[in-house]
C-alpha cells in the first residue's frame, strides 16, 4: 500500500464519518426510524394474534402463546 492509498482511504473514511454524522442529525432519519419501529410493532403484533386465533383450536390452547412455537433448541 502506498502512501497515496493510506492518505486516499483517511480522507474517504474521515468524509464517510462526517456524512454519516449529519444523516443522523436530520429530521428525516428520525421520523424514518419512528415509522419503521411503528411498522415493526404492528406486524409483530398482527403475527401475535394469529398464532393465538391458531392455537385456539390446539387440544393445549390453554398453554398459551408458547403453544405455537417450534419445538426446537435446548431441552
Amino acid at each position: 500500500m502506498s502512501m497515496r492509498d493510506g492518505i486516499f482511504t483517511t480522507v474517504a473514511v474521515a468524509l464517510s464519518g462526517v456524512a454519516l454524522a449529519g444523516l443522523l442529525g436530520t429530521d428525516a432519519y428520525s421520523k424514518a426510524a419512528g415509522a419503521e419501529a411503528r411498522g415493526l410493532k404492528a406486524l409483530s403484533m398482527q403475527v401475535e394474534t394469529q398464532l393465538v386465533l391458531d392455537c385456539a383450536a390446539c387440544p393445549d390452547a390453554q398453554a398459551g402463546r408458547l403453544a405455537a412455537a417450534p419445538q426446537g433448541g435446548r431441552q
